[in-house]
């Protein structure tokens, strides 16, 4: 007797290698996969303004390094102490003008770099919500400005699509083999209300929806629905009830790893997987010949590999 409801399971018809370097962009989710890719030696650039949730702030974040943008002063603006662009997450944000945007630019010319020759870009939409200021700009980030400063509106499925329609068209231009995966965020945006939060998930999914049925090399990842109607349990939930916790990443993970993963990558996986469990390994005696041929067998592992560690 079955007590839970499996996702069925969807092998792509395309795989992801180690010579693939992947492009990922989106919510604290998208960290997530992020992180574990990275720590695993994929060729990974993970969100080169922060953590975005919106799909217009996504869509920002691409277009600036479509375009190759570098921020001036007038882009940023003080607060709380700090510059701050409304374009970047506060880990750009410095009391010193001339550092902030160095790491702004900085971070920009290697992901141009990056996305030009990238195979994968995998965006996670997070929101439907938006915050915009009096111009009509939306922000990626409130940088903790009063809520006077905004107006909050939640984004149309026609919205959404139309945007991505035309910035599709532009990505596939500057890179016409690479393959676009859309996910959403299982992260419940509880501060929202519990019906908005339904409204704005719907609206994302509804939205990636039409744009994976009219544009090519477009994909969808089902982590929303892994979480909310697999899984579907407070267990795999961190104690504020909202975001997933390690075990829930890691049933996503695996599905992944199913997902986009051949045996060569998989085989691949488990020798790095390996040389991390040897590189944390904690000696009785560092000075004995037993550690000593340990290491050197283990430097040969890494050798053999040619990846940093």
């Amino acid at each position: 007797m079955e007590f839970k409801t499996t996702l069925n399971f969807k092998k792509e018809d395309f795989s992801i290698s180690y010579q693939d370097p992947i492009l990922l962009i989106g919510s604290c989710f998208i960290e997530h996969i992020g992180k574990k890719l990275s720590s695993l030696k994929f060729s990974t650039c993970v969100n080169p303004t922060g953590v975005v949730y919106n799909p217009i702030s996504i869509q920002k974040t691409i277009e600036i390094l479509l375009n190759n943008r570098r921020f001036t002063k007038q882009d940023l603006f003080f607060h709380g102490g700090l510059w701050n662009s409304f374009s970047h997450h506060s880990r750009f944000s410095d009391k010193d003008q001339s550092i902030c945007l160095e790491k702004i630019n900085s971070e920009i010319e290697t992901s141009v770099s990056f996305f030009k020759t990238c195979k994968f870009l995998f965006l996670t939409f997070g929101t439907a919500f938006v915050y915009e200021l009096e111009s009509g700009e939306v922000v990626s980030n409130c940088h903790k400005l009063p809520a006077k400063t905004f107006t909050k509106r939640m984004l149309s499925v026609d919205e959404i699509y139309e945007n991505y329609k035309n910035l599709i068209q532009k990505i596939q231009t500057l890179n016409p083999e690479i393959k676009i995966v859309f996910t959403v965020s299982p992260i419940r945006h509880l501060a929202d209300g519990f019906h908005q939060n339904q409204l704005s998930k719907s609206t994302l999914l509804l939205a990636i929806d039409r744009i994976c049925q009219n544009s090519t090399n477009t994909y969808y990842f089902p982590s929303y629905e892994l979480v909310l109607d697999d899984l579907r349990d407070y267990r795999f939930y961190a104690q504020d009830m909202a975001h997933p916790n390690e075990l829930a990443v890691a049933y996503v993970w695996e599905y992944f790893s199913e997902c986009y993963f051949d045996k060569t990558t998989k085989e691949m996986i488990k020798k790095v997987e390996s040389i991390i469990r040897d590189l944390n390994h904690k000696p009785f005696n560092p000075d004995s010949d037993e550690y000593r041929k340990f290491q050197e067998q283990l430097q040969r592992k890494i050798d053999e590999l040619g990846f940093k560690f």
